[in-house]
């Protein structure tokens, strides 16, 4: 079947302008933040209801065509992109509403980070979310979402409260904690392999003061600075959290970050004390959250040639600064770094079995940045994801892992892969869907 063969049929069922072979509503939804991704779509469905979403579903289906969804399009790995396929564009479905009164909101598919947080925000509320605002808000969320609350309010998964979705018969079903409690228990943490999430529930917080900004240390300071980084994160309170990373400042030099974030009580200057004179620090009292996660997104812009590895650490020993600081003096692109995720606090107080994210101790979550202009760093990711395996804790953040990487995936749910196998095998026997892999 061609591209407009099918196309025929998608427009036969959806309004004028929705359905792409071409153009510009085929070029923006096929182009992922992942410049290196060469998939394909052979359709893009602009999708503005829950029931488009339904009548591409059931199309893809009797096509036999394989089926992608694409909202914030920042999963590495090109699974956004269907490729010969059909390609769901959820963005149009980003509205936010937010009930004020019940601290909660209602957040379409296809909505931003930065959509959450600018309907949270006049309303003196913020959500539980991840660290840059260009991200998929359901994306972060289905697959767990760490993130610089993570310690006061938890990972965002755990912050659902339910979810509109429609499965692969393109039937619509509401999910939560007393409606098919099982496809919602797989939701939070399992990806979006079950279905096309059109809507989720999320609990917001009252906002706390939020005091945050990066301090900058020579790589030459590395052990110092990350063996003191090490004692703050042991006894931080659930209102600190603490990312850190070894990356290149925007002249070049590569540095050793440390970005702090208080929701609510902070000691900037004691913090600083602690850990040596900076070679820069910007840490100060937020006045807009959501205008200072946005502006965070021209760190890691669109297009760049991107390969992510993940290792869960159980903390900065000195073994494991040692390898980070010599793999990072190695990368081949000077865009290639270290992100080292902070969980702790309420997130870690979370069941094991209560989600499908069974990594509920305190730990460390490093992402391996292989970035580059034209070509990424894939070989040096790789090595450095190596050098980390023997200090590791088993698979890794299931968000971040393709499907090269299978002897992690394996691991990747712990005690909680084999129900989730089940539940995917029951909602989607047929394979339709395919986000973080479920090994």
């Amino acid at each position: 079947m061609t591209a407009e063969e099918a196309a025929r049929v998608l427009r036969a069922r959806l309004s004028a302008g929705q359905v792409h072979t071409s153009g510009p509503g085929y070029d923006s939804a096929a182009a992922v933040w992942n410049g290196a991704v060469a998939a394909r779509p052979a359709v893009v469905v602009e999708c503005r209801s829950t029931a488009d979403v339904q009548a591409a579903v059931r199309a893809a289906r009797e096509l036999g065509l394989p089926l992608s969804v694409r909202s914030g399009g920042h999963d590495w790995a090109g699974r956004a992109v269907a490729d010969g396929g059909i390609t769901l564009d959820l963005r149009p479905m980003n509205r936010v509403v937010v009930d004020a009164g019940r601290r909660a909101a209602v957040v379409g598919g296809g909505a931003l980070v930065n959509d959450v947080l600018a309907a949270a925000e006049p309303h003196g509320l913020i959500a539980a979310s991840g660290t840059i605002g260009s991200v998929g808000f359901a994306g972060l969320s289905l697959g767990g979402g760490y993130g610089p609350f993570a310690g006061k309010f938890g990972l965002a998964a755990d912050n659902l409260l339910g979810a509109e979705i429609v499965l692969a018969d393109g039937e619509v079903v509401l999910a939560n904690a007393s409606r098919l409690p099982d496809l919602w228990w797989a939701l939070r943490g399992g990806g979006g392999n079950f279905g096309v999430v059109t809507s989720l529930g999320l609990r917001l917080h009252e906002a706390p003061q939020i005091t945050t900004g990066p301090v900058w240390y020579p790589i030459a300071d590395a052990a110092r600075v990350f063996a003191e980084v090490a004692e703050i994160q042991a006894s931080a309170p659930d209102e600190l959290t603490v990312q850190t990373g070894v990356l290149a400042t925007p002249d070049g030099a590569l540095c050793v970050l440390v970005w702090p974030t208080w929701c609510g009580a902070a000691d900037p200057d004691g913090f600083l004390a602690r850990l040596g004179t900076p070679l820069a620090a910007q840490i100060a009292p937020v006045s807009s959250y959501a205008a200072e996660i946005a502006g965070r997104d021209a760190m890691f812009p669109a297009g760049r040639s991107v390969t992510i590895r993940t290792r869960s650490l159980p903390a900065f020993t000195p073994a494991v600064v040692e390898v980070l600081a010599a793999q990072a003096e190695t990368r081949t692109s000077p865009l290639s770094g270290l992100s080292i995720h902070h969980f702790h606090g309420r997130a870690a107080r979370v069941s094991p079995t209560d989600t499908p994210f069974p990594l509920r101790e305190d730990h460390l979550m490093v992402e391996v940045l292989g970035l580059g202009e034209g070509n990424d760093d894939r070989v040096w990711a790789d090595a450095t994801s190596a050098a980390l395996a023997a200090h590791a804790l088993p698979g890794g953040y299931a968000n971040l892992l393709g499907t090269d990487v299978p002897e992690q995936s394996t691991d990747a749910f712990g005690h909680n892969a084999s129900r989730l196998r089940d539940i995917k095998h029951r909602y989607d026997p047929d394979g339709v869907f395919h986000a973080i892999p479920l090994a």
